[in-house]
């Protein structure tokens, strides 16, 4: 859930719009990637434009790097999505409707392939049968709109959170509150990541980060 860019190469009659976007990628030869895409494309309303085409990927990495330099105000905020019901859908429109500036957005990232193929406790991480990650983030080049950027986040976050999974990506996470959520990401991994805080860093000497502190701290 964005905003068309007010810039070129957008159309001009489409610059400012709200909008769901769809990014895609395909790694394999382009007729195969044409004829995977063509099942969504054909389920889907006509888009207001489509660039999709063959491109290197590093092209993909930085392709919305010229929208969001450095020096930008940030508020985000994560889940875990399992399903996206009718109902969760309604109030992401509800809430991307609010959108407090042109950059602000809410992303869903596919959870798939590989992360599938070993089991929860296999590593840290044991949310592996969510569908997606989902981040929303209040952007803007003006301090003095930090305060509105983050009121629409959270406001977002809480609308939408009763139909996400427990936990969400720590880099999506600032202020989110107690060790309640990080609790909730790592689940049963999270003693284990406990003891291993205590063996080896006892002090929580690396703290600048969705800590996980040693029992004593």
């Amino acid at each position: 859930m964005k905003t068309v860019p007010p810039v070129d190469p957008f159309p001009a009659e489409h610059q400012g719009k709200r909008a769901c976007a769809i990014i895609a990628c395909y790694n394999g030869p382009t007729e195969d990637g044409q004829a995977v895409m063509a099942k969504l494309l054909g389920t889907l309303p006509p888009p207001l434009f489509n660039w999709m085409g063959e491109m290197p990927y590093p092209a993909l990495q930085s392709m919305f790097d010229p929208f969001f330099p450095k020096g930008l105000q940030w508020y985000w905020r994560g889940d875990f999505v399992k399903e996206l019901t009718d109902e969760a859908i309604d109030a992401h429109i509800a809430q991307a409707q609010k959108l407090p500036s042109s950059l602000s957005l809410m992303h869903l990232y596919p959870i798939d392939g590989a992360v599938r193929r070993i089991g929860k406790s296999d590593t840290a991480w044991n949310t592996r049968d969510a569908t997606w990650s989902m981040v929303i983030a209040g952007i803007d080049p003006n301090p003095q709109k930090a305060g509105e950027i983050t009121r629409w986040t959270k406001g977002y976050w809480e609308a939408v959170h009763p139909y996400s999974a427990d936990g969400g990506y720590v880099n999506f996470m600032m202020d989110d509150g107690d060790d309640s959520r990080l609790k909730a990401t790592y689940g049963d991994n999270y003693d284990r990541l406990v003891a291993l805080k205590a063996k080896y860093d006892p002090t929580n000497f690396f703290c600048v980060n969705q800590n996980i502190r040693p029992l004593h701290s």
